[in-house]
């Protein structure tokens, strides 16, 4: 190897003379670059006895060795060529002062290595204890690997990486020997159900970030997707137009509607494009990864948003039904939705009617839908009416069954009395229902001959049974006043005698009020004080809770009212003796014959009694 060496001179440059100048540097214990030998030669020494070397052949020179000669500075990775295996170390060449030893387990991944073989080193120590240069295939793999991954991140080269296991949030992957990070959302477009399946496999990456402080590498098998779906996109989204049908692939569900893969561009089957029929749930259609046909109904502007369908596809189930369905028609169909206002039957695929509640029960008291049938019902209706060109239709259930105002008059004359159920509350009365479509109104002057109710609430409850009499009823406008107060004799009528003016009744101060206070003869007398009457016998006046005897002053049946008064108990006690003595006073006159100034005298007389005199 050193004869390879030393022929920089050429023939016209004796043996002699290169032997001087090659061989010195070679064999020295102290190792010297070519280019500090050449710097350091001293050619004057040797001018005598040789042939001068021209500029040209020194230049030859300087190149044969840089070329042939490697400096073997710590660090420095080299290509080397294996001249040698052992059953334990590969020996590599790698033109230096001697070969390096590299130990077989840096090369498990390649069992096939061979004399001969070319392969890059590290030197990592120029010389051991031994004396031997030692170098490392490993080491170099690694920095040649991040030399690798830095030039395909800055350049965007797409690079082949191993997947090797899976870990939280991703996988992990082998990049040119180097453990990269390849996040979920990173391995395809779409969402990725099951993992395992990458496992193993060698792909296509893109190295999206490094991290030179802690030596980490994200790589992403999603952005090669993405700039292929993209070419697709721009393509697709050139081509679009109303109408168009197009195969795609069911993306993602969700609960309004379900989106559709174009092949880069997304669409958005609303769930009530899906089926011409009601249903709850885009997944009683479709399925994940489901391929189908669909029709582009509208997009926007930059088409970025994209409306689809799929019941379009298909012909309208109005246009299907027969021309033999009519108004009053019986059909039989299934509840299929159910709202505040009514309920939806379907009579037919993807045809459907709406039962008003109000065509639910012949009942004028108005209940919610839900009380009459349930989703999912098999029932029968009558068509009321049908509109082929809307496309609606309305059915009705109470149409099966009699109106039961068809002989009210017969059933419920005026004057005849019922039994009834409270079925609901108002201001101003209670709706009796005497029968399933026959409500009546009981007025809230018409509960109770005594009480007086504010709310109807306070008399009865909903559900009570309760007595009524038919008071009015009006046929067309199917309407019932009943009463209930009717069905008892009235009090007042009794009251009317035994409260009459100027009778007499014990009774006890109930409560005092601003201007008066109140007595209750019985249950349903309540009688009022005035301030006034309330005075007694000896000027001072009734406090609650005291007993004494009150005269009817007033007694108003129509208004139930009562009025008392304790001061005309004494004082019509005087006035008959008032009376008395007037009477004595003319008996004794006429018996006298007075005279004028004596009938004079006895007036005066009687008035000064009177007067208190």
């Amino acid at each position: 190897m050193a004869e390879e060496q030393t022929n920089p001179a050429g023939p016209e440059t004796s043996g002699e003379a290169i032997e001087a100048v090659v061989e010195t540097p070679v064999v020295s214990e102290k190792q010297v670059s070519p280019e500090q030998f050449l710097k350091d030669f001293n050619w004057h020494n040797y001018e005598e006895g040789i042939e001068q070397v021209d500029d040209k052949k020194l230049q030859e020179f300087e190149k044969l060795v840089s070329e042939n000669f490697v400096d073997t500075l710590n660090d420095e990775v080299v290509e080397g060529v294996v001249v040698h295996i052992s059953d334990r170390d590969a020996i590599i060449d790698i033109n230096a002062k001697s070969e390096g030893v590299v130990s077989l387990n840096e090369f498990r991944y390649n069992p096939n290595l061979k004399v001969g073989d070319k392969v890059e080193v590290l030197i990592d120590v120029r010389e051991d204890a031994t004396g031997q240069l030692v170098l490392s295939h490993r080491k170099a793999r690694v920095i040649k690997a991040w030399d690798r991954v830095n030039a395909a991140h800055d350049s965007g080269e797409i690079v082949n990486g191993f997947v090797k296991c899976r870990t939280k949030g991703g996988m992990i992957v082998d990049v040119f020997g180097i453990e990269a990070f390849l996040p979920g959302s990173q391995i395809d477009v779409k969402p990725i159900r099951d993992y395992d399946q990458y496992v193993n496999k060698t792909m296509e990456f893109k190295v999206v970030k490094i991290n030179h402080e802690f030596k980490n590498i994200v790589v992403s098998h999603k952005a090669l997707i993405e700039a292929d779906l993209e070419e697709q996109k721009k393509e697709i989204i050139g081509q679009l137009e109303k109408g168009q049908v197009l195969e795609g692939v069911v993306k993602n569900i969700t609960s309004y509607g379900v989106f559709i893969d174009l092949g880069g561009v997304d669409g958005l089957i609303h769930i009530t494009d899906l089926s011409w029929s009601r249903i709850n749930h885009p997944n009683e259609i479709v399925e994940l990864d489901q391929k189908l046909n669909v029709v582009i109904l509208d997009f926007d502007e930059d088409k970025s948003r994209i409306q689809l369908g799929l019941k379009q596809l298909s012909k309208h189930p109005w246009e299907a039904l027969g021309e033999e369905v009519k108004i009053g028609d019986k059909v039989t169909g299934k509840v299929v939705v159910i709202a505040d206002y009514g309920a939806f039957v379907e009579v037919a695929d993807g045809v459907e009617g709406l039962v008003h509640v109000s065509e639910m029960s012949w009942s004028t008291h108005l209940r919610s839908a839900q009380d009459f049938v349930s989703v999912g019902d098999e029932i029968k209706a009558v068509v009321l009416t049908l509109d082929r060109e809307d496309r609606k239709m309305s059915l009705g259930i109470k149409q099966l069954t009699p109106d039961p105002w068809t002989d009210i008059t017969g059933k419920y004359p005026v004057g005849s009395k019922h039994v009834g159920v409270v079925r609901n509350f108002t201001n101003f009365g209670v709706f009796v229902e005497l029968e399933e479509g026959i409500d009546g109104l009981i007025y809230i002057s018409d509960l109770s001959w005594t009480k007086k109710i504010k709310h109807p609430s306070e008399f009865c409850t909903v559900g009570q049974k309760l007595d009524v009499v038919v008071l009015e009823l009006d046929v067309e406008g199917r309407k019932l006043s009943l009463g209930h107060k009717q069905t008892t004799e009235n009090p007042w009528d009794k009251y009317e005698s035994d409260f009459a003016l100027d009778t007499v009744h014990q009774g006890e101060i109930l409560e005092v009020v601003d201007k008066g206070a109140t007595v209750q003869f019985n249950e349903d007398i309540l009688a009022f004080i005035p301030t006034r009457h309330l005075e007694k016998e000896d000027g001072k006046k009734l406090n609650k809770g005291e007993s004494a005897e009150f005269k009817i002053i007033e007694f108003n049946k129509e208004f139930k009212r009562v009025v008392a008064s304790h001061t005309a108990v004494f004082k019509e006690e005087e006035a008959k003796i008032v009376k008395a003595a007037v009477k004595k006073a003319e008996a004794a006159a006429d018996e006298a014959k007075p005279t004028l100034g004596d009938a004079n005298n006895v007036l005066q007389a009687l008035k000064d009694k009177m007067d208190g005199k």
